[in-house]
Parts: C-alpha cells; sequence; structure tokens
C-alpha cells in the first residue's frame, strides 16, 4: 500500500515515498495505459498484477514531483460466449475483474474502465494448417478494447482545465494521446512521456513531439 514512514520506508530507486506525499514538488498526476504496460510486461515475460502496477507507478515519479493521483485506464477481461470457428460448439469465456477492483483501492490510484468485446477468430499461423483439416485449436479469438483512450483524454484536459496539476505523466504508445497532450501543453500543464525500455519500441515522433520531457523508466 502506499502508506508510509517517512523516514524508514523506501521508494522504489532513492526516492522515500515520504517525498511524494509531502507539501513541496510540483503537483502532479501519473495516467497509465493499461493495455500498453501490460504488452511491455509480457514482452518481458514479467508477471502483471496491482503489485507490479505499483511497483511501476512509484518508478515513474521523481523526487521533484508531489503525487495528486495514479489514473489507471484498462477493460476488464471479456466475459460471454461465442461459437468456435470450425465445429460451431459455443464456448463460454469467464474472467474476473476483482483485481480492478483491489488497484482502485491503493491509496491515490483511480481505475477509468473501457469496455472489450468479442470480434472473432483469427488463424494462429499462415499458411493454415498447412492444408490439413483445420480445428478449433487453430485459431485464437479476438477481443477489441474501447473507450480507454477517450477515458485518458477527457481526464487531460479536466486536470489540465481546472488547473488540478502542474505536471501530467503519461504512460502511453498510442498516438491518439496526441490531441491531449497538446491541449495540456497550451494550458500551461508540462507533459512527461514515458520511455519503456526494449523490446518496446521508442514512442512516435507525434508523441515525442509533444512531451515537454521524455522520462526513461524500467520495468520492476
Amino acid at each position: 500500500m502506499w502508506g508510509f514512514d517517512p523516514e524508514n520506508t523506501p521508494l522504489c530507486g532513492d526516492v522515500r515515498r515520504g517525498v511524494l506525499f509531502q507539501g513541496g514538488g510540483m503537483k502532479t498526476a501519473l495516467l497509465i495505459d493499461g493495455g500498453y504496460l501490460r504488452a511491455a510486461a509480457k514482452a518481458t515475460a514479467k508477471g502483471y498484477d496491482i503489485v507490479f502496477i505499483e511497483k511501476f507507478a512509484h518508478k515513474c515519479l521523481d523526487k521533484s514531483e508531489y503525487l495528486f493521483r495514479v489514473l489507471y485506464y484498462d477493460a476488464p477481461e471479456y466475459n460471454g460466449s461465442a461459437q468456435k470457428p470450425v465445429s460451431g460448439k459455443w464456448t463460454k469465456f469467464t474472467a474476473n475483474d476483482q483485481w480492478l477492483t483491489n488497484l482502485a483501492k491503493l491509496e491515490r490510484f483511480a481505475v477509468r474502465r473501457g469496455t472489450i468485446g468479442f470480434r472473432g477468430w483469427k488463424p494462429k499461423n499462415i499458411p493454415i494448417a498447412g492444408g490439413q483439416a483445420l480445428k478449433d485449436s487453430d485459431f485464437s479469438p479476438v477481443f477489441e478494447q474501447k473507450g480507454v483512450d477517450m477515458r485518458v483524454g477527457l481526464d487531460i484536459a479536466a486536470l489540465s482545465d481546472g488547473r488540478s496539476v502542474e505536471r501530467i505523466v503519461l504512460v502511453s504508445g498510442d498516438t491518439d494521446m496526441i490531441p491531449a497532450m497538446k491541449h495540456a501543453r497550451k494550458a500551461g500543464v508540462e507533459v512527461v512521456l514515458i520511455q519503456l525500455p526494449p523490446p518496446m519500441r521508442v514512442p512516435h515522433d507525434g508523441l515525442l513531439a509533444h512531451a515537454d520531457l521524455v522520462r526513461t523508466v524500467p520495468l520492476p
């Protein structure tokens, strides 16, 4: 949890937790695109849970910043039924989104939920089955996440227009964030873009162009 003993509780890196909650420093909001961070964790074979997310959040901030809030954006996994692509049999997808509820209970965390829908099946390999008879196992489900980008953009606008913070630290690789980043800077709010380590790609030029600072942060 984010509760702390300012003398004895270490933060990841060289900053103690107490620094983030004391009155000095730039008032900062940290916005995390969960899908982007999850892809980075998967690419480096790391487990993804609320402990990982909290540790990563700590690493994104430096001693010049006072943490106002961490806003985490994600969509719960799909719950529903669909017909398998070859046999036509029905299969059920089940998921538990309790972890998002638990994440929202952490101090200074807020969770913004998008939606997710089933969009069909795609072949796992091409050419499909090498000319052999197709099986359901030759395909994997396709899910589409919606509403996350919009929520990030709306929050950036609200934080900037209300001057709730002086700095926004953004964890996203999505170029849809560019209009919101431009809006924040026009409102006088600094934008810091987080660059994740390889194998994640360097952020798009458009994202880099509309960030005041770029900060490389290792995964926990």
